[in-house]
């Protein structure tokens, strides 16, 4: 979905060539039906299967958006001279990144390019984030992190992200408290680095959400669009990219590429 950070987020779904108002559904009952068909993200080829949430097999296979190093950015392969696609990289990996707290379900560290702040926050259902340091590339953002996740998790429980908002947590205060237990590796890491590649945001200042949601399922029941091609519910919010239904929730990005009908039931 694409959102907008706004009081509350805005939520609108792709289908063809509309952009679909999720917020002023909320309360609708809905029904979502997948009409078998999947077209790859990127080349739009038709596919049994969708790889790595929208992808054909063969993209998947070559596109470095698709990489293990996406996912593992310590893990970088550039300057071995393997990167799937050199150019693709100096756009998207080689450009400011961030690493910063996050509270989805609790405090977590994560990275993610500037050009996808707030973005990246609001999909992973965040009611509060604070950048915590700026840094030249995808890599030494990654080093970073895995320095940090030894103290602090590094994944949304996403369950309990959907169950309702989280507990209030002062990130700045869980800022300098990190700071404190990893500070060896930081100074490391940045002896290491050029003196501008890592910068310290220490006063940076937390960035706060609210998601429109008028109920919060007590369960969490999963729809699964490849076991069950028709779901339908009253529409009670929208968190993450998840949209919450009286009879289930639906992780929307999952099934990106999918052709799918939304209907409004009577």
């Amino acid at each position: 979905m694409v959102v907008a950070d706004s009081a509350p987020v805005s939520y609108r779904l792709p289908l063809g060539e509309q952009l679909v108002d999720m917020n002023a559904l909320i309360g609708a009952r809905l029904q979502i039906s997948y009409t078998g068909a999947i077209n790859c993200l990127h080349c739009s080829r038709a596919t049994k299967k969708s790889f790595n949430q929208g992808f054909c097999y063969p993209c998947f296979r070559k596109l470095a958006a698709c990489d293990s190093c996406i996912v593992s950015p310590e893990k970088c392969h550039f300057a071995a001279g393997t990167c799937r696609e050199p150019e693709w990289a100096q756009r998207h990996c080689f450009t400011d990144h961030f690493v910063y707290l996050a509270n989805s379900s609790g405090v977590k560290v994560g990275i993610t390019r500037g050009s996808q702040l707030p973005t990246r926050w609001i999909d992973q259902g965040a009611v509060a984030a604070l950048p915590i340091f700026r840094v030249a590339n995808r890599r030494l953002a990654g080093l970073l992190e895995q320095q940090l996740r030894a103290h602090v998790s590094d994944r949304t429980q996403w369950q309990a992200m959907l169950k309702g908002p989280p507990a209030a947590v002062d990130l700045v205060a869980a800022r300098e408290q990190l700071f404190g237990y990893a500070e060896e590796a930081i100074d490391a890491l940045m002896s290491e680095a050029g003196p501008t590649d890592i910068v310290v945001l220490d006063d940076a200042e937390p960035q706060q959400f609210s998601f429109p949601v008028s109920d919060y399922p007590e369960k969490v029941k999963s729809f699964n669009l490849d076991k069950n091609a028709e779901i339908s519910g009253q529409l009670q919010g929208i968190k993450g990219q998840y949209l919450i239904f009286d009879s289930g929730v639906i992780n929307v990005r999952k099934f990106a590429g999918y052709q799918v009908v939304l209907a409004r039931l009577a």
